[in-house]
């Protein structure tokens, strides 16, 4: 499987609630929560939102049995990357170990119909997110200009043969780059990246309840 690169630009306009997007505020349907996690000292924090991929967006930049996802619906990742986004209130983040499964948080939604944006505010009211940027999709990567997030990359950044037992053949199902914004800093460990596995009999099945993450930096 060739990766597919993610392509973040700043949108014209303002995005359809179902669009993808990198940032912002995720599009749930009606009745669910935005997710929140328990920290290691025993409080509640809510999950960074990273990004959610509408499938049908997807299914028509690589055409039919192209890519191993649902040819519809939305996929919407979630993970607890507060630390590297320089806030520290929580007390547990994603190192370079596979994680623990409660680390990120992927939701499958298969109809994009009567979806809602939820968006989280701080005290004063203002979107605590980083501004959406647009996503499109490309098979094209320049290594010496462009940010390495990928859907199915190849695992560039491992420094070993393959992951650790009982992982050794999950793929990487979405990786994520360090980079940086006007209204945010995204450092995985000295300019590293962040990587979403996924066994390959779950994402055969679309089952994404059992995503792990690690944080590679070379």
């Amino acid at each position: 499987m060739k990766p597919i690169y993610l392509r973040l630009s700043k949108p014209f306009g303002e995005l359809a609630v179902e669009a993808s997007r990198f940032w912002g505020s995720p599009a749930l349907p009606k009745g669910m929560d935005y997710p929140q996690y328990i920290d290691d000292a025993g409080d509640e924090y809510p999950y960074v939102f990273v990004c959610q991929i509408n499938l049908a967006e997807l299914k028509a930049f690589c055409g039919d049995g192209a890519d191993p996802l649902p040819p519809m619906g939305l996929l919407l990742f979630f993970a607890k990357i507060d630390h590297y986004l320089g806030q520290f209130a929580a007390t547990d983040c994603i190192g370079g170990a596979i994680s623990a499964p409660d680390a990120v948080k992927v939701i499958y939604v298969n109809d994009c119909s009567g979806l809602r944006e939820v968006v989280l505010v701080d005290e004063n009211d203002s979107p605590m997110s980083p501004d959406a940027l647009e996503i499109s999709f490309t098979r094209e990567h320049d290594p010496l200009a462009d940010d390495d997030h990928a859907l199915f990359a190849r695992p560039d950044h491992r420094e070993w043969e393959s992951w650790d037992h009982p992982y050794e053949d999950w793929q990487i199902l979405l990786q994520i780059d360090s980079f940086s914004g006007m209204d945010f800093n995204l450092n995985f460990m000295d300019f590293g990246v962040l990587d979403f596995l996924i066994s390959p009999e779950a994402l055969r099945h679309a089952d994404f309840s059992d995503v792990r993450a690690i944080v590679l930096s070379t």
